[in-house]
C-alpha cells in the first residue's frame, strides 16, 4: 500500500514460494525489493530472525503484471510427467471443482478445521495494520477489504468439495502461492463464485503434489485469481513403496 496506493488492493499481485515452515511465534522479516521509482513490479524475500529464509517470489501492479514468480514453476510441472502416484492417484488434470461453489469470509466466521481461527482473530495478529482492513471500515468500494493473507482461505477453505482430495492420512504443506487481484478488491463479507481447476501434478523425493487455479467471480466479473501448489510428505502415509520414492529422487 505505501508503495502502489489503492492500485494495489485493486490489481495488485503477490507471487511466492515457500522456502521454510514458520511456526507461531516467530518473527519474520518481509522485504519488498524495487528496481527505481515507478517500478509497478519487484522481487519480494522474507527471513527469520536468525537469517533463514522464509519465501521468496514477486509482488506487481496490474493489470499488466509481467511474468510472476509462479509462471516457470508452473510451466516446469506441466513440461515434467509426475510418474506413478500412490496419494494423489485419484485426482486428474483438467478436473473442474462443482459450478455452485460459492465462498465468503466474515469477521468471525468459522471456516472449518483446516483453518482454526477467524477473521477478528488474524487481524489481532497482523503487525502493520491498515485502517480499510478493520470491522467497520468505510472504503471506496462499500466495506472492509479481506486481507491477502486471507485469500487462499476464502479460495480453499470448501475445496474438498472439489474432490481435490489426497488418500489419507498424509500430512500436507502449501509450497507455492499467488493472489492476483484481476478487478478487486474481495470485500470481508461478499459471497463469491468459485470457479476452480485442477492444472499440473507432479513430485520430488519427498513430496508428490498438484496445482490449482481458483477464480473469485462476483456476478459475471472474475474479481480474483490465487494459484495453490500443494503438497503430501511421502513418509506420511503408511506404506508407501520405497522403490518409488527411490526413483523419484533420480
Amino acid at each position: 500500500m505505501a508503495v502502489w496506493g489503492e492500485r494495489w488492493v485493486t490489481h495488485g499481485c503477490i507471487s511466492a514460494h515457500f522456502q521454510t515452515m514458520v511456526v507461531e511465534g516467530e518473527q519474520v522479516r518481509a522485504e519488498l525489493l524495487l528496481d527505481g521509482p515507478g517500478a509497478t513490479a519487484g522481487r519480494i524475500q522474507a527471513f527469520k530472525a536468525d537469517g533463514t529464509p522464509v519465501l521468496e517470489g514477486t509482488a506487481s501492479v496490474g493489470p499488466d503484471h509481467g511474468a510472476t514468480a509462479l509462471e516457470a514453476r508452473l510451466q516446469a510441472a506441466l513440461a515434467r510427467p509426475p510418474g506413478p502416484l500412490h496419494i494423489i492417484d485419484q485426482m486428474r488434470v483438467g478436473q473442474r471443482g462443482p459450478d455452485d461453489e460459492t465462498a465468503v469470509v466474515d469477521f468471525d466466521q468459522h471456516l472449518g478445521d483446516l483453518y482454526p481461527f477467524t477473521l477478528a482473530g488474524k487481524l489481532e495478529r497482523i503487525t502493520e495494520r491498515m485502517a480499510h482492513h478493520a470491522r467497520g471500515a468505510q472504503t471506496p468500494w462499500g466495506g472492509p477489504v479481506l486481507p491477502f493473507e486471507m485469500m487462499s482461505v476464502l479460495a480453499y477453505s470448501q475445496s474438498q468439495r472439489a474432490g481435490f482430495v489426497a488418500r489419507q492420512p498424509s500430512v500436507g504443506l502449501f509450497i507455492d502461492l499467488e493472489v492476483k487481484m484481476l478487478a478487486g478488491p474481495v470485500l470481508v463479507g461478499r459471497r463469491y463464485r468459485v470457479q476452480r481447476e485442477l492444472l499440473a501434478l507432479g513430485q520430488s523425493k519427498r513430496t508428490e503434489s498438484w496445482w490449482t487455479r481458483s477464480t473469485l467471480h462476483d456476478g459475471d466479473t472474475a474479481v480474483a485469481e490465487v494459484l495453490l501448489h500443494q503438497g503430501v510428505f511421502k513418509a506420511s502415509y503408511p506404506g508407501y513403496p520405497a522403490a518409488q520414492a527411490s526413483a523419484a529422487a533420480t
